[in-house]
């Protein structure tokens, strides 16, 4: 394996591509039009465009994607997450094409996609799983059916799309009056989301946690499982917050759980990176949720608990490699990592997305800190994609050690230009509920709520930060107008056309 295509952007772009430049692989990059200048593509080797911004038209296209690898010459493609990476189309054509996908095969991400396959799989494994539907309910099944079906589950209990993910298509009914309208509006945005309007009933359990299983597998038949993740801290059932290992997890609930995440894997001849997520009770009662059949955005807080580079891995296993990790030392954390997601959104106007060009930026350092970016000063976040733009995790030799080290690194992490969520995670860190381990799924809808719209940005904190953005805006436009009048000003757009130019590199 010397060339590997990267079918994706961002932030885990360019971690795939400096796991490439450990291995001295070469990477290629795709861009959008917007992303010509994105950091991804200024650190790989060559960068081909894949089409306009809307991810249909770029990140989507599965016959573009494989048409540029042919092209570059590359033997392998990895998908990251999100975009096509848990598409069974995308894997078939890659191996159609002669290409290695960096993942499970088709088979296996069409099988545990299904969230009803999946529940089945792990009933074959003998996991326990939630009470629910095992057959999806799609739109010829009647209202009435469901009634009686969800009658016979219990109230509460969730609806969720059977082809879903990341909270979409989900929708939690309290009552047999509610059931309708939310079958309906479940029914409708699986299917914009998804493609798929299918859906299946599953009880709710109350406050539960939400615990994952990373798991590897090779093509000899070797599964091996890493200590469980804590994603409890999610808002509006998207995960914010992540840690390794999880203070509510027992030493015999971790053994327990482990297995049965590689009995499942086993079941379905799983190979790559996947995870397996269950949700826990307050008597640590686990329960099988679904797979995710890609390497996780959290990963990075198992390799700092672990000391495994997982992409590394992914690539080893993808060209061939037996698994030689010691399965107990998966399962002994050799400190505790947390993780937050940092997001262009400004959590004082309901989370909404603040895309612009980050006009400043200072990244936290020193002992304990990560950060996984796909960000730099000057650089534009664009509207159309996730507004995620880093992940920041810090470890310890505790929790508490941990914590500390997110805190600083916190206060250290400054972002002009843009609203970020760094107060919103301040905050978070600062709940004493939060520090005593006191939460569950429902934790960060509830504490904002009742906050009742205070803002988490002090009024005098944004009176400096407008300050500091018309500082560097005036001081951008005088630069300008200099070296307009000292070059020439056809001279230096001449120049800025080169340059944008040659970080787009259309491939070698």
């Amino acid at each position: 394996m010397k060339k590997i295509l990267i079918a994706n952007r961002g932030e885990i772009a360019v971690r795939v591509i400096r796991a490439c430049r450990d291995m001295g692989i070469e990477a290629v990059a795709i861009y959008s039009e917007c992303d010509r200048a994105a950091l991804h593509v200024r650190l790989a080797d060559e960068a081909w465009p894949v089409g306009p911004n809307p991810p249909r038209e770029s990140y989507l296209r599965i016959d573009r994607i494989v048409d540029i690898a042919r092209r570059s010459g590359a033997d392998a493609i990895h998908p990251g997450y999100g975009f096509l990476a848990e598409n069974e189309d995308f894997a078939a054509a890659c191996r159609d094409a002669g290409v290695t996908f960096i993942g499970p095969t088709p088979e296996a991400i069409a099988l545990m996609g299904s969230k009803t396959a999946a529940r089945q799989a792990a009933m074959r494994a003998g996991v326990p799983v939630v009470p629910g539907t095992e057959e999806p309910l799609d739109e010829s099944v009647s209202d009435d059916t469901v009634r009686a079906i969800a009658e016979r589950i219990g109230y509460p209990l969730m609806l969720k799309a059977v082809a879903g993910g990341g909270g979409k298509g989900m929708r939690m009914v309290s009552a047999p009056e509610d059931l309708a309208s939310a079958l309906r509006a479940a029914r409708s945005e699986a299917g914009s989301a998804f493609g798929d309007s299918a859906v299946y009933l599953e009880r709710r359990i109350m406050q539960p946690r939400h615990i994952e299983v990373q798991l590897l597998g090779d093509h000899h038949g070797t599964v091996v499982p890493f200590v469980e993740r804590e994603c409890s801290l999610q808002r509006r059932h998207q995960k914010v917050i992540e840690e390794s290992p999880s203070i509510a997890v027992s030493a015999e609930t971790r053994r327990a759980i482990t297995t049965a995440a590689a009995s499942v894997a086993r079941t379905v001849g799983y190979t790559n990176a996947g995870t397996i997520e269950f949700l826990l009770d307050e008597r640590e009662r686990f329960y099988f949720l679904e797979m995710n059949t890609r390497l996780q955005v959290e990963h990075p807080v198992t390799e700092m608990v672990t000391g495994v580079d997982l992409v590394a891995w992914q690539i080893r296993i993808a060209r061939g490699e037996r698994l030689t990790l010691d399965p107990d030392a998966l399962l002994t954390p050799m400190a505790h990592a947390i993780e937050c997601r940092v997001y262009a959104e400004d959590p004082d106007s309901g989370f909404m997305p603040s895309p612009g060009k980050i006009l400043g930026l200072r990244v936290p350092q020193g002992p304990g800190v990560r950060d996984d970016s796909g960000a730099y000063e000057g650089g534009d976040v664009p509207i159309h994609y996730d507004p995620m733009i880093s992940k920041l995790i810090t470890w310890g030799e505790s929790r508490t050690h941990a914590l500390a080290r997110m805190r600083r690194a916190l206060g250290e992490y400054d972002v002009r230009g843009i609203k970020t969520t760094i107060p919103f995670f301040q905050w978070v860190l600062d709940d004493e509920d939060f520090v005593a381990g006191r939460f569950d799924t429902g934790f960060i809808d509830r504490k904002l709520g009742a906050r009742n719209g205070v803002p988490l940005l002090p009024v005098a904190d944004r009176h400096e930060e407008l300050a500091a953005i018309a500082a560097a805006l005036t001081h951008m436009s005088r630069a300008t107008v200099t070296m307009d009048e000292a070059a020439g000003g056809a001279t230096t757009r001449w120049k800025d056309r080169a340059r944008a130019e040659a970080v787009g590199r259309p491939g070698r």
